[in-house]
C-alpha cells in the first residue's frame, strides 16, 4: 500500500512538471509570436500642423485644424455583424438570397441622390472580433492578434483615436447601444446610453435602449457626433444563422428605422436648420458566416458596408473612380452604384471631414468618394456669382482633396519614422527606404503643384493634369505604406520563439523517458522482434501520429484537419478489421468501428458547412441546411425526437455498464444522479419545442431552471466523488472493477452538463463517443497474447492509445468547433444564464468547446486499459501501467502541439497567418494545457 502511494506520488510529480514545462514552452513561445504592435504615446495635436509642409503661409489662417471641417454633425449607426449582401442589391449577386434586397430605403436614395449618397463596400482587417474593428476604425491602424482575448472585457484604448480627437478640439460626442464604447473610450461622452452586449441570446434590449435614445437626442443640439450601435442582427447570427425569420426580421426593422433617421434628418436640412449639414453613415463593423460567427478572415467576415448620405446636397457631381464602382439596376429598376472602401480608411477621413487632427497612428487614407460626397460643399460658400462654375469647382474640390492628401501623407510618415526609432524592432531598412523614395517624389511633385494654387481658377483648371499626378503620388505613397504595414506588421522575437520551441521539443524527450523507465520499473522490455503484429501495430501508430503532425506545415491540410483525422481513423479501423479477420475474433466490433466512422465523417463534413449540424437540432429549418423537401414534417419530428431515443439509449448503457460492474461506494449513486439529469433534459428541450405549440410546462418551469439544476448537480456529483477519494481507502482486491467503476462515474458526471450545453446534438455525439469507446477497448484485445497480466511493453498498447486520440480530435470537429474564433458556440456560454458573468460563460464556452474533445476522452482513458488487462492485486503495476497510458497520450497531443509551433514560426509571414495559423496555435495550445491539468486531476483520481 505505501508503495502504490508512493507511485501515485510520483505520478503527481511527474505530471505536474510535465504541465509546468509545456506552460514554460507556450509562454515564451507567445511572448515571441504573439507579440502586440507598439503603442505610441503621442497625440495629434492642432499646432503640429504648422510643421507640414502642405500649406502656403496664407493659407493657415483659412484653415480650423489641420482641415477646413466639411460636416457640422455626424450620425453614425453600427449595425454589429452587416454583411455586404444584407445592403447591396441581390442583382450583384449570382443568387438571390432571402436575406436580400430587405433594407429598400437604402437602395432607394442611392439611386435617386447620387450627388450625395453612396453604397460603399466596406473591407475589415481579420481578425474580425468587435473589439478589434472599432480600434481599428477609431485609431486608423492594423488589428493586433493579441487583442482578440479581451473581446469579452475590452480595456480602455490608450492610443490616439478619433473619439480622443474629437473631444480634445471640443466636438460633443453622445452614444448609445453597445457597451463595449463606454469600455473603450472611458470618459469621452457627454452622454452615454450603453446596455450589455454579451448575451447573444437576447436580441432586441440593445436595439431598444438605442431607438428610444435615438430619435429624441437627433431634435437635440447639445451633440456634434452621435454613434448608435445596434446588436440585433449579430446575436440573430449566432443563434439563429443568416438564413432565418428572426434575422430577417431585424433587418426590415433596421429599414424602419433608417427611414426614419433619414426623414429627420431631410425635415431640418433647410438653412440654418438643426441638420443643415448632417452626414449620416450607416455602417457594419465586419460581416459574419452563414451561420452568423465572425472573427476570422473569410470574404463573408471581411466583407462589411458603409453607407453614407449627405443632408447638404453638392452643387457638383459626385466624384466617381470607374476601377472602384460598380452600378447595377435593383428589384425596382433603380441604378444603384457601389464604391469600395478600407476600414483603414475610416479614421482619417472622418478627421477630414470634421477637421480634427488625424490620429497619429493612422495609416489610412483620405477616401476620395466619400470626402466628395460632402467636400464639394465648400464650393457653395465660396461661390458667390451666377456663372456657371462647375469646371472651376471640380478642380477647386479636387486641389482641396490634393491638400488634404497631403496633410495625409505627411502624418503617415511622420507616424513611420517615429514608430521606426521608437519600436524594438521597427520596418527593415529596405522598406523604410522604399517609402521614404515615394514621399521624396510625390513631395518633389508637390513642390511644383502648390504653386497653382496662388493662381486664379482657369490656370488652376489648367493645371488639373498635374494635380491628377499629385494625387496618384500620394496615393502610392498611402497605399505602400498600407501593404507594409498588412505584411510585416507585428514583431516577431524569434530567439524567444526558439527557446520555446525547444523546451517544447525536451517536453517530448523527457516524454519518451518516462515512458521507457516505466517499461523498466515494471521489469518488461520491449520484444518487438518477438511479435511482428505488435512491432507492426507500433510502427503504424507512429506514422499516422506523425503524418498528422507534418500536416500542420501545410494551411490546406489545417483547414482538413477533421478530415485527416478521420481519414486516419478509418485506417486502423480497416487494419483492425483485418487482424479480426485472421484471428476470427471481435469481428463484430471491427465492423462497427468502420461503420461507425463514415458517420463521424458525414458529421465532420456537416460541420464544415458552418451551419447545417447546429441547425438540424434547432428552431430553424433543417430542410433548408441538409436540401430536403420542406413540405414534409417527417424531418421536424425526427430532430425532436432522435435526440431523445438517443439519451435514452446512453442511458440504458450507463446502467448496464453500473450494473455488470457491481461496487460499493458513492460511484454508483453518482451514475444513477445522471441518470435522474438525463430525464430532465428532455423536459429543457421541450421548454424550447415548435413541436410543443401550447407550452403547457412553460408556465410552471422556468427555461433557465433545468440547465441550473443540472450544472449544480455535476458539481455535487464532482464533490461527491473527491470526498470519497479522500475519506475511503482502496484495497488492492478488484481494481479493475473499481477503475471502471470510477471512470464510469466521472464520465457521467461530466456527460449531463455537456449535453445541455449542447443542445439536442449533444446526445449523439455521446452515442458516438460511447460505441467508439466500446469498439477500441473490444479491440485492443486482438493485439494481446492471451491470458498473462501484462505479456509486454508499452509498444503493445500504442495503437490503440493513437486511436483514442484519433477519435478524440474526431469528436472535437463532428460537433461542429473548428480551430478558428468563429467556430466557438458562444450562445452556449448562456445556456441557463441571460446575464453575462466573465468567469462562468468563459467556463461553459470551455467546457461546450473541449468537453467531447478533452474532458471525455481524457477521464475515460483508463478504461482502455482497466478492461483488457486482468492485473489481479497489484496495484503498483497498475499505478505505473496506467502512468504510460496517459504519458502516451500525453506524448502524442505534445507532438502535434510542437508541429503547430514550428508550422507557425515556418509560416509567420504567411498571408493566412493571423486568419489561420495563429488561431490554430491558440486552439492547439489551450488544448494542450487544458489536457494536462485533466491528466494531472486523473493521476490523483485514479493513481493516488
Amino acid at each position: 500500500m505505501v508503495t502504490a502511494t508512493k507511485q501515485g506520488i510520483w505520478a503527481f510529480f511527474a505530471f505536474l512538471g510535465i504541465m509546468l514545462l509545456h506552460g514554460l514552452a507556450i509562454l515564451l513561445f507567445t511572448r515571441g509570436f504573439l507579440l502586440t504592435r507598439t503603442e505610441l504615446s503621442q497625440y495629434s495635436k492642432c499646432n503640429d500642423i504648422d510643421e507640414s509642409p502642405c500649406f502656403p503661409p496664407n493659407d493657415h489662417s483659412n484653415r480650423s485644424c489641420w482641415t477646413k471641417p466639411v460636416v457640422n454633425r455626424l450620425v453614425i449607426i453600427v449595425l454589429d455583424a452587416l454583411r455586404f449582401d444584407f445592403v447591396a442589391p441581390s442583382s450583384f449577386f449570382a443568387e438571390k438570397k432571402p436575406w436580400m434586397d430587405k433594407l429598400q430605403v437604402l437602395h432607394e436614395l442611392a439611386s435617386q441622390n447620387q450627388s450625395s449618397t453612396k453604397i460603399f463596400k466596406a473591407i475589415a482587417d481579420p481578425p474580425t472580433t468587435t473589439l478589434q474593428r472599432l480600434k481599428g476604425l477609431t485609431t486608423g491602424g492594423l488589428p493586433t492578434f493579441i487583442d482578440i482575448g479581451n473581446s469579452f472585457g475590452a480595456p480602455a484604448i490608450v492610443e490616439d483615436n478619433l473619439i480622443h480627437q474629437l473631444v480634445q478640439n471640443g466636438k460633443r460626442v453622445v452614444m448609445m447601444g453597445d457597451d463595449t464604447w463606454p469600455q473603450l473610450f472611458p470618459h469621452h461622452f457627454v452622454k452615454s446610453y450603453p446596455f450589455p452586449s454579451f448575451n447573444v441570446k437576447d436580441l432586441d434590449t440593445v436595439d431598444n435602449g438605442c431607438i428610444s435614445n435615438l430619435f429624441p437626442t437627433l431634435y437635440e443640439e447639445e451633440w456634434d457626433v452621435l454613434i448608435a450601435h445596434f446588436l440585433g442582427v449579430d446575436h440573430a447570427g449566432h443563434i439563429f444563422g443568416v438564413d432565418s425569420a428572426p434575422m430577417i426580421g431585424k433587418l426590415e426593422q433596421y429599414n424602419e428605422i433608417i427611414k426614419k433617421v433619414v426623414g429627420v434628418l431631410e425635415s431640418q436640412n433647410g438653412p440654418g436648420g438643426l441638420h443643415e449639414n448632417t452626414m449620416l453613415l450607416v455602417m457594419g463593423d465586419h460581416g459574419q458566416t452563414l451561420n452568423g460567427d465572425h472573427g476570422g478572415g473569410t470574404a463573408e467576415e471581411v466583407e462589411t458596408t458603409i453607407f453614407a448620405f449627405s443632408s447638404k446636397k453638392p452643387s457638383i457631381p459626385l466624384l466617381t473612380t470607374a476601377d472602384s464602382s460598380s452600378c447595377e439596376l435593383d428589384m425596382h429598376g433603380r441604378r444603384v452604384c457601389v464604391d469600395s472602401i478600407q476600414q483603414l480608411d475610416f479614421a482619417a477621413t472622418i478627421s477630414a471631414l470634421l477637421g480634427i487632427p488625424f490620429p497619429f497612428g493612422s495609416i489610412g487614407r483620405v477616401n476620395p468618394e466619400l470626402f466628395s460626397l460632402a467636400g464639394s460643399t465648400w464650393n457653395q460658400e465660396m461661390s458667390t456669382d451666377g456663372d456657371d462654375q462647375s469646371p472651376s469647382e471640380g478642380n477647386s474640390w479636387m486641389k482641396d482633396y490634393v491638400n488634404v492628401l497631403c496633410i495625409n501623407s505627411w502624418q503617415v510618415k511622420k507616424y513611420i519614422d517615429v514608430y521606426s526609432s521608437l519600436s524594438l524592432i521597427g520596418f527593415s531598412e529596405k522598406d523604410l527606404l522604399y517609402v521614404s523614395e515615394l514621399y521624396s517624389k510625390a513631395q518633389e511633385l508637390w513642390s511644383i503643384t502648390s504653386k497653382t494654387f496662388s493662381d486664379n481658377s482657369q490656370s488652376a483648371f489648367a493645371s488639373s493634369p498635374l494635380q491628377k499626378r499629385q494625387l496618384d503620388a500620394y496615393s502610392a505613397f498611402l497605399e505602400s505604406v498600407a501593404a507594409l504595414a498588412r505584411s510585416s506588421w507585428t514583431e516577431f522575437n524569434l530567439r524567444m520563439m526558439g527557446i520555446g520551441l525547444c523546451i517544447m521539443l525536451s517536453s517530448l524527450y523527457l516524454h519518451v523517458f518516462l515512458i521507457r523507465r516505466l517499461d523498466k520499473l515494471c521489469g518488461l522490455q520491449s520484444s518487438l522482434r518477438d511479435n511482428s503484429r505488435k512491432f507492426f501495430g507500433f510502427s503504424f501508430a507512429c506514422i499516422l501520429v506523425m503524418i498528422r503532425a507534418w500536416s500542420f506545415l501545410s494551411n490546406s491540410f489545417i483547414l482538413e484537419e477533421g478530415r485527416v483525422a478521420s481519414f486516419l481513423l478509418a485506417s486502423t479501423a480497416i487494419l483492425q478489421l483485418r487482424f479480426a479477420l485472421m484471428k476470427k475474433m471481435m469481428l463484430f466490433e471491427a465492423l462497427v468501428l468502420c461503420l461507425l466512422v463514415p458517420l463521424l465523417r458525414i458529421s465532420i463534413e456537416l460541420g464544415q458547412l458552418k451551419q447545417a449540424v447546429s441547425s438540424l437540432f434547432l428552431k430553424v429549418d433543417p430542410s433548408k441546411s441538409l436540401g430536403i423537401d420542406n413540405g414534409s414534417q417527417f424531418w421536424v419530428y425526427v430532430a425532436e425526437f432522435l435526440p431523445i431515443l438517443a439519451l435514452t439509449i446512453v442511458a440504458y448503457l450507463l446502467y448496464k455498464c453500473i450494473s455488470f460492474n457491481p461496487t460499493r461506494g458513492i460511484a454508483k449513486y453518482v451514475v444513477f444522479g445522471s441518470l435522474f439529469n438525463y430525464l430532465l433534459i428532455p423536459l429543457h428541450w421541450a421548454l424550447d419545442s415548435d413541436i410543443l405549440k401550447e407550452r403547457v410546462l412553460l408556465g410552471v418551469v422556468n427555461a433557465n431552471l433545468i440547465p441550473r439544476v443540472t450544472y449544480a448537480a455535476g458539481l455535487l456529483q464532482l464533490l461527491l466523488l473527491a470526498i470519497d477519494k479522500l475519506i475511503v481507502r482502496e484495497g488492492s482486491s478488484n481494481l479493475e472493477k473499481r477503475t471502471i467503476a470510477k471512470a464510469l462515474a466521472l464520465f457521467s458526471a461530466w456527460s449531463s452538463t455537456i449535453i445541455i450545453l449542447f443542445g439536442k446534438q449533444g446526445p449523439l455525439v455521446v452515442l458516438a463517443l460511447f460505441i467508439g469507446g466500446w469498439c477500441l477497448i473490444r479491440l485492443m484485445a486482438l493485439g494481446q497474447d492471451g491470458k498473462s497480466d501484462y505479456s509486454g511493453s508499452s509498444h503493445s498498447y500504442a495503437l490503440s492509445v493513437t486511436q483514442w486520440s484519433l477519435l478524440a480530435v474526431c469528436m472535437f470537429f463532428c460537433t461542429g468547433h473548428w480551430c478558428t474564433f468563429d467556430g466557438l458556440r458562444y450562445a452556449a456560454a448562456f445556456v441557463g444564464f441571460d446575464e453575462f458573468n466573465l468567469i462562468r460563460q468563459a467556463v461553459l464556452l470551455t467546457i461546450d468547446t473541449f468537453g467531447f474533445s478533452h474532458i471525455l476522452p481524457i477521464f475515460g482513458l483508463p478504461l482502455l486499459f482497466a478492461c483488457c488487462y486482468p492485473l489481479k492485486k497489484n496495484k503498483r503495476l497498475f499505478s505505473l501501467r496506467l502512468c504510460q497510458v496517459y504519458l502516451m497520450y500525453g506524448l502524442i497531443t505534445a507532438i502535434t502541439v510542437t508541429f503547430t509551433m514550428l508550422c507557425v514560426t515556418v509560416q509567420r509571414r504567411h498571408l493566412m497567418v493571423w486568419g489561420l495559423f495563429a488561431p490554430k496555435f491558440v486552439f492547439d495550445v489551450v488544448g494542450l494545457l487544458l489536457g494536462d491539468s485533466l491528466i494531472l486531476l486523473s493521476a490523483v483520481y485514479y493513481i493516488l
